[in-house]
């Protein structure tokens, strides 16, 4: 007696992973468009109340540093420095924080090693 899977099961495996594969490969394709489409965005952030100014790109990469001159302060490198550290660090995290929210709407929130 052969055994029998319930409708809508079997009968159709190769199409059914042949389906799978192309949809696997528009995930892929529509993840990399998007990756390379936000490499070549910029992300703007500030730290002491505008006092230091940075842009990075998607890539990420520093673009630009802007200093107002009063913040520049020859006995208190140190605060320029953290400034600096707190505006970049805060862009190139916006910046990592769009591709991921981008990546998660393609994907559906799957993670698949490898795919981006």
């Amino acid at each position: 007696m052969k055994a029998r899977l319930p409708k809508g099961y079997g009968g159709g495996g190769s199409n059914n992973i042949q389906q799978l594969a192309r949809q696997a490969q528009k995930i892929q394709d529509d993840m990399e468009a998007a990756s390379a489409e936000l490499e070549t965005k910029e992300y703007e952030a500030a730290a002491g109340g505008g006092a230091v100014k940075v842009t990075v790109s998607g890539k990420p990469e520093l673009i630009k540093v802007e200093i107002q001159p009063e913040v520049i302060d020859p006995d208190d490198v140190e605060m320029l420095s953290d400034l600096i550290m707190a505006a970049t660090n805060e862009a190139l995290r916006t910046a990592a924080k769009e591709k991921e929210e981008r990546m998660d709407a393609i994907s559906g929130g799957l993670n698949i090693p490898g795919l981006f």
